[in-house]
């Protein structure tokens, strides 16, 4: 199956204006992820975190609901098995950060995503790369590498590195679902609405179960920065929603991980993380591969 990319229909200046658009949606989108992963990685009680980024997105989810389209049933299979990979992804986030720093394990999260995503369309969907993107995916291939840092400090970073791998693939597999499951859906409002209503559900709703004691106070305590998160977390995927539908899966996920470069200044300048000339060149792999993956093909 070949996914549709941008229309050239309305003519070359109408298909430069909708990459343009595509273009500074996704930029924007990246911004605002990397800034509520560093709201994730600065709370002390990651969990309840994650409850309040849920519940808030559910609300402003189903505010949206009465001005969206309902799903096309062709995409509802797709959209029950983004709740569940979204679901993985940020269990697995919270563990990662648990135990990494953000400007490590976010290139690594990050940067697995696109690699993976632009094999699989390629090989599955259609989406063939020309040399430009494949020297980018070598750009991004050796910025992980690099990332993967040897000898006795490796040891104790191993459990960092296989969790932050895992959500890098948590993230492309969301990425193929979605991009796959809003085309189907025939709308992004009405597909993003039901998306984060359902996919709000099963942490909150373990956490009652399970964490109940003095709940109440761990919520208010941190009420402002989840509500905060949540907003950014719903309006960054709601941008790259609306860019999926519009662009091709493999370049969308790319240009969405220049949020690495946002997240390694966020880790050293607020968190004063550690950020020598290995991570420097790794980020920096990274970002031009990601350029060179957003080139004309």
């Amino acid at each position: 199956m070949v996914l549709p990319s941008l229309s050239l229909a309305a003519g070359p200046g109408a298909a430069a204006g909708s990459r343009t658009a595509v273009v500074v949606a996704v930029l924007v989108a990246a911004v605002l992820h990397a800034s509520w992963n560093a709201l994730l990685k600065d709370g002390q009680d990651r969990l309840v975190m994650v409850v309040l980024l849920d519940l808030t997105a559910m609300v402003l989810a189903a505010l949206l609901l009465p001005l969206a389209t309902w799903p096309a049933r062709a995409s509802w299979a797709l959209l029950g098995l983004s709740v569940l990979l979204h679901t993985g992804y940020k269990v697995l986030l919270m563990q990662s950060y648990q135990v990494g720093d953000l400007n490590q394990v976010y290139p690594l999260a990050r940067g697995t995503a696109p690699l993976l995503v632009a094999v699989v369309a390629g090989l599955f969907l259609g989406e063939r790369l020309g040399p430009w993107q494949l020297a980018g995916l070598v750009g991004v291939c050796g910025g992980l590498v690099l990332l993967l840092e040897r000898g006795r400090a490796a040891r104790h970073r191993h459990p960092m590195v296989g969790l932050a791998l895992a959500t890098g693939v948590a993230i492309a597999a969301y990425t193929i679902t979605d991009g796959l499951g809003v085309r189907r859906s025939g709308t992004d409002l009405g597909y993003v609405a039901w998306l984060f209503l359902l996919g709000g559900l099963p942490i909150p709703l373990y956490t009652l179960a399970t964490r109940r004691h003095r709940l109440a106070a761990r919520v208010r305590g941190r009420l402002g920065v989840g509500v905060a998160a949540g907003a950014l977390s719903l309006t960054a995927y709601g941008l790259v929603i609306w860019a999926q539908r519009r662009g091709a899966l493999a370049v969308v996920a790319a240009l969405r991980e220049t949020s690495v470069l946002v997240a390694a200044l966020i880790g050293t300048l607020v968190f004063s993380e550690r950020f020598g000339r290995r991570r420097v060149l790794a980020a920096t792999c990274i970002s031009a591969g990601i350029v060179l993956l957003n080139l004309p093909r």
